[in-house]
């Protein structure tokens, strides 16, 4: 308890005014736990068993704004071995306390109800015993990290010492706690049906320059500007793509790792002649009017971090922002989607 409690004197101290989710999100990670809050206030927490790759994760979802209950969902891990047992029965036990039967959803997950998800936060937030029992081995559910994540996921939505914060509650009214916002709407515009084609050397010769000095120190392309130790060899052509009568799409790939490569995207008028606008450094994809990028964690595939950029007409608009969670052999593709960024995705009206 005192360990505890100097644990949250220490966070507690940089809290002092509400962190608040923001364009940006909020992204943060403790030990066996993680945090994902995007823009419009809804916060994920997900934990997972301190053994690699044992178990399974929980996710604990709520949304912003005073009185929102938190939900809780749960997936096994899953190798896709043949010889995997189907799960067909999964129960809850808390400090050896069995808490009913956990209901099975799509997607191989599974749905506590309102009653079991607040026990199991009680639980890993004063260092219980959780479990999940019913598959070939009981899922242990680590408490290490929880706490100090939960604490934070208050802060972000604002319900620090509100009656309705989940790790320090208070007398402040649930009604200061701030609403949720709503998720920004992006008006999608059809682009130009044309494929992609290698720039001209002319082409090159004067857009080359342009790409190069719109980078940033926050940007990698070192194979669009190589240094001496690292020549030229072998890099794909850059390639131009029309969007529109006044717009192209300039695709350069920048670098090239392990198990994963990010392209350059820049978008700049059909003459070639203003100052490109770099939209990404790691997008991977590009089709019909989206910028899409997919980044492994590590080589297995079982962690990805992703975004996508829509064009409006005007500019590429970024409408999404995720990972898949920690990279914790849980399953392929990723256990969960932690998005930081969120929108809604129309198609524009033309008159």
């Amino acid at each position: 308890m005192f360990t505890r409690l100097l644990l949250a004197m220490s966070l507690l101290a940089g809290l002092s005014a509400p962190l608040l989710a923001d364009q940006d999100g909020v992204s943060f990670s403790h030990k066996d736990w993680e945090l994902a809050c995007d823009n419009t206030l809804t916060c994920r927490a997900a934990g997972y068993s301190a053994e690699e790759g044992a178990g399974g994760s929980v996710l604990l979802v709520r949304a912003g704004g005073p009185n929102a209950t938190t939900h809780g969902r749960v997936v096994l891990a899953d190798t896709g071995d043949d010889d995997s047992k189907q799960v067909d029965t999964l129960t809850l036990w808390i400090d050896d306390r069995a808490l009913g039967a956990v209901a099975k959803a799509e997607n191989d997950e599974w749905t506590l109800t309102d009653e079991q998800t607040q026990a199991l936060i009680n639980a890993i937030k004063n260092s219980g015993k959780v479990e999940f029992r019913g598959g070939e081995e009981p899922f242990d559910l680590s408490s290490n990290g929880a706490f100090a994540t939960l604490l934070k996921m208050d802060d972000a939505q604002g319900r620090l010492s509100t009656p309705g914060a989940l790790v320090r509650k208070g007398n402040k009214p649930e009604s200061s706690v701030p609403a949720a916002q709503a998720m920004p709407v992006i008006q999608q515009v059809k682009v130009a049906k044309a494929d992609a084609r290698p720039l001209t050397a002319y082409e090159l010769a004067l857009l080359k320059p342009k790409l190069i000095a719109s980078l940033t120190d926050d940007d990698s392309c070192d194979n669009l500007a190589p240094s001496d130790d690292q020549p030229e060899e072998g890099a794909e052509p850059l390639t131009l793509t029309p969007v529109d009568s006044a717009h192209v799409l300039i695709a350069a790939l920048c670098w090239r790792g392990a198990y994963n490569e990010g392209y350059g995207f820049w978008l700049i008028d059909t003459r070639l002649q203003g100052k490109p606008q770099l939209v990404t450094d790691s997008g991977t994809d590009y089709s019909e009017g989206v910028i899409s990028e997919a980044q492994k964690g590590r080589g297995i595939g079982d962690c990805w971090s992703t975004a996508a950029w829509v064009w409006d007409g005007k500019d590429f608009v970024q409408s999404s922002d995720a990972t898949t969670g920690m990279c914790r052999a849980i399953r392929a593709g990723g256990a969960w989607q932690l998005p930081t960024w969120v929108t809604e995705v129309k198609p524009a009206v033309i008159p």
